[in-house]
């Protein structure tokens, strides 16, 4: 919900514009996020922190886990002072790349609270600690960042973006760590790709056409209204027509004054 939520109350309370096709791209991501959830993956059973410890030292994810680190350094020191007022994918990526390690945290801590009233040491294992230090700073710079780019876009554009590359990050994550798609049919996995399509369509309608003055009121003169072409006129010699109204048209002399 936060796709159309965002942009619907940005535009009672924050006054932006959300026309008709703005509204349909919210109603595109529910029914994307809707088929997702139904053919989403069944989560793979961890029950404990050894079992998360062993998963984490796995190669493919701490290869992964590199890359979104070097990632992140680079668009937080070297893009975002030069193109972040600019270009609203640099703060996006960097909360969508962080929260790659704030989702992994919260499904290990989650383990950790569950063993936790069942009796377990987990305050004792060391990576109950690394898991909360991991989210805390990952959460921080998620709204550290996120504040900034709601500071200098619009917020109807913000969230919905920020929607996809996190979700994209968050499905890759979830593949590699807990690969929880590895039992999936082959109508889930089509179901899944379908249904995220259809969220970033809804996210593209709701992005390039954000200006448009579209309603169900105006939208059949939208359609039949046809803008004339502009007529390029010369910087140096500037053609101007002066008419003189109270003659009739047929017999209207024209005058034209040349300017150089």
């Amino acid at each position: 919900f936060s796709v159309p939520c965002s942009a619907i109350l940005s535009s009672y309370l924050l006054g932006e514009r959300l026309n008709l096709l703005g509204k349909l791209g919210c109603l595109l991501s529910l029914v994307g996020s809707t088929v997702m959830v139904i053919h989403a993956p069944e989560d793979e059973e961890v029950t404990t922190l050894e079992e998360m410890t062993s998963k984490l030292k796995e190669p493919g994810f701490l290869a992964y886990a590199a890359i979104l680190l070097a990632l992140c350094f680079l668009l937080i020191f070297y893009l975002a002072p030069r193109y972040g007022q600019s270009n609203i994918l640099v703060y996006l990526t960097i909360c969508s790349v962080i929260g790659a390690f704030s989702v992994s945290s919260v499904k290990g801590l989650g383990i950790a609270i569950k063993g936790f009233f069942a009796g377990q040491p987990v305050l004792q294992h060391p990576l109950t600690w690394i898991l909360v230090i991991t989210l805390v700073a990952s959460i921080t710079t998620q709204i550290n960042y996120l504040n900034k780019s709601l500071d200098i876009f619009n917020t109807s554009l913000v969230f919905p973006i920020y929607y996809v590359l996190f979700t994209t990050i968050v499905i890759t994550t979830s593949i590699i760590l807990f690969k929880e798609w590895v039992t999936m049919t082959v109508v889930d996995i089509i179901g899944t790709v379908c249904g995220f399509l259809t969220i970033i369509l809804g996210v593209f309608l709701l992005h390039a056409f954000k200006d448009m003055d579209v309603s169900l009121g105006n939208l059949p003169q939208v359609l039949q209204n046809e803008q004339p072409a502009p007529v390029t006129r010369d910087d140096k010699n500037i053609l101007i027509e002066v008419d003189n109204s109270s003659i009739a048209p047929e017999d209207k002399p024209k005058v034209f004054m040349l300017y150089t």
